[in-house]
């Protein structure tokens, strides 16, 4: 990426409410925006030359808003909202480069296997949230199925508790974070599952500056299966290799069809990190190359962090190590974007 002007900060962008749930009046920006393109003569995405995508992974109120449910705070204490204000600035200034803005959106209900109700032990008790659940306890008996679980999905309770072993065999087998017990969050039709209002603000800006529509991509609603990445659920197949959720091709497909892939969200340890990591593995197959074309936006990203319980900052800043080695750039939201195309 080389250099290119920055736009300044609109009137109605206020930091101060990043971290905090409104209304986004969008009528109004929808006027505002209509001078705003005049004033600094913005041409509609279709004249873009570089095609620059904005990937955001579930900047949510349950993420990034304090005193939600899972509100990512990272090592500062309120590195979700620190985050957004330079997310928000980013898009502000790069308005006349960004082609399009995906915004991901974690999506759940109760009754899944990586909150509490869906596992009881001999006692009849749920685990508490940040429960990581091994192999090994589930082969003892430690923790099963909740009989009550099994009723409400239809199926007998002997296949669901074989699945739920073969579950986290496979989340040790391929070296991934073993099953962690999350607090019930990002619940479909809640407020939390919303998109924190000054990125929603941001985004609908944006597309009514440049005549676009910002793009929505669920993930997360599978009942047997977690889903940190967009692109792929953590495990496909059950025991006897039968689908239980797939790949989100189309998506990947849109990705790699811009010149240049910018990557922002929460946590960054999680869903970004794991999203970036099945990204890679996709690009590695077709073309190493093609990695050149991701900017990780660092500093518009934090790790999870519960003091005293668990810390994935060492974790999320291996990740990205390993992401910069193989290709991709890390980048800082006061960044300009800008590519020539060859």
């Amino acid at each position: 990426m080389s250099s290119t002007t920055l736009l300044p900060l609109p009137a109605h962008f206020a930091a101060a409410q990043v971290g905090q749930v409104w209304p986004v009046p969008y009528q109004t920006l929808a006027v505002e925006a209509i001078e705003w393109r005049k004033r600094y003569q913005i041409a509609p995405v279709g004249q873009d030359r570089p095609r620059i995508g904005l990937l955001a992974i579930d900047v949510q109120n349950t993420f990034c808003i304090p005193g939600y449910e899972l509100f990512v705070a990272g090592r500062s204490g309120a590195g979700a909202v620190e985050d957004n204000i330079r997310l928000c600035q980013f898009i502000y200034r790069n308005l006349a480069q960004i082609t399009e803005i995906i915004l991901t959106m974690d999506t759940h209900t109760a009754v899944q296997i990586f909150h509490p109700v869906f596992w009881v032990n001999l006692a009849g008790e749920h685990p508490a949230a940040m429960t990581m659940i091994t192999p090994e306890q589930v082969e003892q008996g430690m923790w099963r199925v909740n009989p009550a679980v099994a009723a409400q999905l239809g199926q007998p309770l002997e296949l669901l508790q074989a699945y739920a072993l073969h579950y986290v065999r496979q989340l040790d087998q391929a070296n991934k974070y073993l099953l962690t017990i999350w607090p019930y969050h990002s619940m479909l039709g809640g407020i939390g599952h919303a998109i924190v209002p000054a990125v929603e603000a941001a985004c609908f800006f944006h597309g009514q500056v440049r005549g676009t529509q910002t793009r929505l991509e669920l993930k997360g609603n599978y009942t047997l299966t977690e889903n940190y990445s967009v692109l792929q659920p953590e495990v496909l197949t059950d025991q006897n290799r039968q689908p239980i959720a797939p790949k989100n091709t189309p998506l990947l497909q849109r990705l790699l069809s811009f010149d240049a892939i910018v990557i922002a969200g929460q946590a960054k340890s999680h869903c970004v990190a794991w999203t970036i990591e099945d990204l890679l593995r996709e690009i590695r197959s077709i073309d190493p190359q093609l990695a050149g074309k991701v900017y990780l936006l660092e500093d518009c990203a934090s790790p999870v962090v519960v003091p005293g319980v668990v810390d994935f900052t060492d974790a999320a800043d291996a990740a990205y190590q390993r992401f910069a080695e193989a290709g991709m750039h890390l980048i800082r939201a006061e960044d300009a974007l800008g590519m020539k195309v060859n």
